[in-house]
């Protein structure tokens, strides 16, 4: 039961904002400003600002890249190929309603031009 105890404790620690800026290696008024908009996890309780260490820790392990979290490997690859690629832009481009329309088998009618005139 005291071990349990021990590892619940050690689970929750919080910090300070000094202790987290120091953690974070961030200005603590940046922590301050980021934590009031949500982005890092904290609370203000009555005065002071209160982060939980794990809490904080999830956070930097959040902004790693996805390289990072899937490991660098070894060997380089090329992934340029011979392989045909589709132009887009310009006047002969496909427009998303004709995509659409062919997909889901709409009827469709021609749009009418400008009625305006000069």
């Amino acid at each position: 039961m005291i071990v349990w105890l021990r590892m619940a404790a050690e689970a929750m620690a919080t910090l300070t904002l000094q202790q987290a800026a120091a953690l974070l290696k961030i200005h603590p008024v940046t922590l301050q400003d980021k934590a009031r908009a949500g982005e890092i996890p904290g609370a203000k309780i009555g005065r002071a600002w209160v982060f939980v260490e794990i809490d904080l820790l999830e956070y930097i392990r959040s902004q790693y890249r996805r390289r990072a979290l899937q490991g660098d490997s070894e060997k380089n690859e090329c992934h340029s190929s011979n392989a045909r690629t589709h132009r887009i832009g310009g006047s002969s481009s496909p427009t998303t309603d004709d995509d659409y329309s062919k997909v889901l088998a709409l009827p469709t009618k021609e749009r009418r031009g400008s009625t305006t005139t000069s």
